[in-house]
């Protein structure tokens, strides 16, 4: 789809510099893009079992090379990112069932409304407007030590708890109408105890579903994040290269996003069969 968009990578390589059309010609000979579109993506591919994805067509660097530099600072956020999405998001959620109909119900859900609607470019410039510019905690952004790395986690993690406050709240509820809580109850145990052994056991399964998948989307797709924050991730990697159409690099960072969703995706599947026995005897 990049190659449908107008402009030469060998005119955006030279930026403002004169150049002749020979010149230019002979750049993009050395860029390999004088070559049909089927035999670049055939090499790609033929490339990918060796771990060789291509190099820059603007530095030169190898792309594996580039992804290897920059992964430790999106899995950083992804990881800061999840803490902030899981602690949220489970205690919204469990506030929200647990007092379901009341104002705190309606208080959590209003919050996660708001994380669901908000979108992640507009909270990341109100953290960086209210804590960077006018009470100056934070750094607003760069790459570094953890205080750079709480507002771009704070953002992100945010947007991600509000899908997982929303289900907590429907999985409690359905798992609070079973019988066996009933029973439970009915024994005379402590309400703690309850919904600490026998419902939130129970309820977190089709959760856990979502929290793969969400860290997932946290470590491959924090594409809008990394822009606005300036960091030196896979994300902000992607964006760069679609504005030079640096061809190797978008296709290298497209294939390291997807199998990272991918993998996080089967290893939760498996995970099943740790959390719930049922599955396991199956």
């Amino acid at each position: 789809m990049l190659h449908l968009v107008p402009g030469d990578p060998a005119i955006i390589f030279f930026g403002d510099q004169p150049v002749t059309p020979e010149r230019l010609e002979l750049v993009r000979r050395q860029m390999g893009l004088h070559r049909p579109l089927v035999v670049q993506y055939v090499d790609f591919v033929r490339g990918i079992p060796r771990g060789d994805l291509g190099r820059s067509i603007h530095n030169r660097t190898p792309v594996l090379e580039e992804l290897r530099l920059r992964v430790g600072s999106s899995a950083a956020l992804a990881l800061a990112a999840f803490v902030v999405a899981v602690g949220l998001g489970l205690s919204l959620g469990l506030i929200s069932a647990l007092w379901r109909g009341k104002w705190a119900d309606a208080g959590a859900m209003l919050i996660a409304l708001g994380g669901v609607s908000m979108p992640i470019f507009w909270l990341a410039s109100m953290l960086i407007f209210v804590f960077s510019l006018k009470l100056g905690w934070f750094p607003a952004t760069g790459f570094g030590g953890w205080d750079r790395l709480v507002l771009p986690a704070v953002a992100l993690g945010f947007i991600s708890s509000a899908t997982l406050a929303r289900l907590v709240r429907s999985s409690v509820l359905e798992v609070l109408l079973q019988p066996f809580v009933t029973t439970a109850r009915s024994k005379g145990l402590r309400e703690a105890i309850v919904i600490r052994r026998h419902v939130l056991k129970n309820a977190f399964i089709a959760v856990i579903t979502v929290m793969g998948l969400q860290f997932g989307t946290l470590l491959s797709g924090a594409v809008i994040t990394e822009t606005v924050f300036a960091r030196p991730g896979v994300g902000k990697l992607l964006v760069d290269a679609i504005s030079n159409k640096d061809f190797p690099v978008v296709q290298g960072a497209v294939l390291f996003i997807a199998l990272v969703y991918i993998i996080i995706n089967l290893l939760v599947d498996l995970s099943y069969a740790y959390l719930d026995p049922r599955i396991r005897f199956e």
